[in-house]
């Protein structure tokens, strides 16, 4: 069996699981140990059970449970190199980790393919993941973009799954209580996805044989999980693609159930 799961999503913290067969990987770790060793349990799976995290960035709600998770547990950790030199300027290889400079052409893990691609963001090195299962069946994990690029777009054009970032409402980031600098991070080019955006580059998916999407990272202050799944529903409604017949389209949040590939 082959699943894929958002154990956590948000701007507080994110952490994706994808497994098969009894084994798994796990996409960032931005929360503590604990909790990712409780999430794993609550969906069937166990720590034991993970071969390597992977990581997009260096941010804070993408690396805190790794230093604990990695070291208790003995588990491999690849990300860029940039990202490496982030993460070890927070001091996360404190402990004893195996770590790893993910291949630009990717790396085979416990039956599944794992390959990065560049994305546009304000971190050292960031990337997003695609993963090829044994059967063939192929998930994309897509946030933590300002734009979406040539490279991200043909990484993503094809897959089975995303998990796409839909990060914030231009309206409710303007006029919420953010100061203007972070306003203009999250608008810009290396910042995050907007619903708009994000709904346009779902019908984009959704032409190229995209069947699942999973409405990832939001924004606690300047988005709401309606809202994000409204405006992608309606783009690709009015796109012509049937909700339940052509697509599957879900926000996540914490604790979210596994979705077979």
């Amino acid at each position: 069996m082959e699943k894929f799961c958002s154990l956590y999503s948000s701007s507080s913290g994110n952490c994706t699981f994808i497994g098969c067969d009894g084994e798994g990987i796990l996409i960032d770790a931005g929360v503590s140990a604990k909790r990712i060793e409780e999430a794993l349990r609550y969906i069937g799976s166990g720590i034991e059970c993970i071969r390597a995290i992977f990581v997009t960035h260096e941010h804070s709600d993408h690396i805190n449970g790794i230093r604990v998770l990695a070291s208790k547990h003995g588990i491999k950790v690849f990300a860029s190199k940039g990202t490496l030199d982030g993460m070890n300027e927070r001091e996360i290889f404190k402990s004893k980790i195996d770590a790893y400079i993910m291949p630009a052409e990717g790396t085979e893990i416990c039956g599944m393919y794992v390959r990065p691609f560049r994305i546009s963001h304000d971190a050292y090195e960031p990337t997003g993941f695609t993963v090829v299962t044994p059967a063939g069946k192929r998930a994309a994990i897509a946030t933590d973009m300002g734009i979406i690029t040539e490279e991200a777009a043909n990484a993503l054009y094809g897959s089975d799954l995303v998990l796409l970032e839909s990060n914030h409402d231009i309206n409710m980031l303007k006029m919420g209580p953010y100061p203007y600098p972070l306003k203009q991070r999250i608008l810009s080019d290396v910042g995050h996805l907007s619903n708009d955006v994000c709904s346009a580059f779902a019908v984009e998916l959704a032409k190229s044989g995209t069947k699942q999407f999973i409405l990832g990272h939001l924004s606690k202050e300047n988005n709401h999980p309606s809202l994000a799944y409204e405006t992608t529903r309606l783009a690709l409604t009015q796109a012509g693609f049937e909700e339940n017949t052509d697509y599957r389209l879900t926000v996540a949040g914490d604790l979210n159930e596994p979705v077979l590939l």
